[in-house]
Parts: C-alpha cells; structure tokens; sequence
C-alpha cells in the first residue's frame, strides 16, 4: 500500500511532495559525491565545497519542513512491496550493498552505471491524441 507523505498543517497542499523530491535529489547529490570521493575523482577543495553545499541544503529542507509544519521523517515515503523512497538513516553507503534496497539506492545505481531510455509518449484528452513526444534520455553521473 502507498502512502503519502502527510503534512501537520492543512493548507500545506504540495509541499510535502516538492519537499520529497528535493530531499531525494539531495541525498542522490550526497552519493555521487561520496562515489566521487572513494575513487579520488574529486580534489579536496571540490570536495570540500560540495560538503559544505550538501550541509547547507540539508538544513534548507530542515527549515522549510519546519516552516510547513512537516516533520522531515514524513518525507520518506512507504511505497509498499517496492520499499521505501529514502534509506533509514545510516543503513546506504554508496557502492555496499545493503539488505532492502530504497528507491534512492536504486537510483544512485542507475546513475553510477548509466542507463539509456528511449520513449514516446502522447497525451490525449476525449480521444484525441493532443502531443506528441519523443524521448531520448540517457542518464548518468558519468560526462558524456
């Protein structure tokens, strides 16, 4: 059963889930900058000011959880038979193979190996087939 991650204050309205997102992708950010440590990819003074950044975000979404009423527990989402969204704190290391994978450890792999989509996709309304679009999407935290 999914589940949605609730808000304290009513009027809180998408918060919640924009605050989700970003707390997946700051934490994505974190493993790739830990990769990029263990390999001696990133110089001291990169990594340092990456480090910085991360901690400055992470009190960012701190703040704002707690401007919104949201508590930042709240924004790891129970996806049910597919897990959770964001590991339990201290449970991932980047690269280590952990007993329940997370959404966001499925992500970090995805982006350290690489992997190409190719999509179409049209979006319709009445029947009628209103857009029309062609995806080409090749992700990774590798340049191209």
């Amino acid at each position: 059963m999914s589940s949605i991650v609730p808000a304290k204050k009513p009027d809180a309205g998408l918060a919640p889930l924009l605050m989700t997102v970003v707390e997946l992708v700051r934490q994505l950010l974190e493993a790739q900058v830990i990769r990029r440590m263990e390999t001696g990819a990133i110089s001291d003074v990169d990594l340092d000011r990456a480090a910085e950044s991360l901690r400055k975000l992470e009190l960012q979404v701190v703040e704002v959880c707690d401007t919104l009423g949201i508590n930042p527990e709240d924004l790891n989402m129970d996806l049910g038979e597919v897990g959770t969204l964001l590991p339990k704190k201290g449970s991932y290391y980047p690269g280590r193979p952990s007993s329940r994978s997370s959404i966001l450890e499925l992500l970090d792999r995805l982006l350290h190996t690489g992997v190409v989509l190719d999509g179409q996709v049209d979006i319709g309304l009445a029947g009628l087939d209103l857009i029309h679009a062609r995806l080409q999407l090749v992700l990774t935290s590798r340049p191209l």
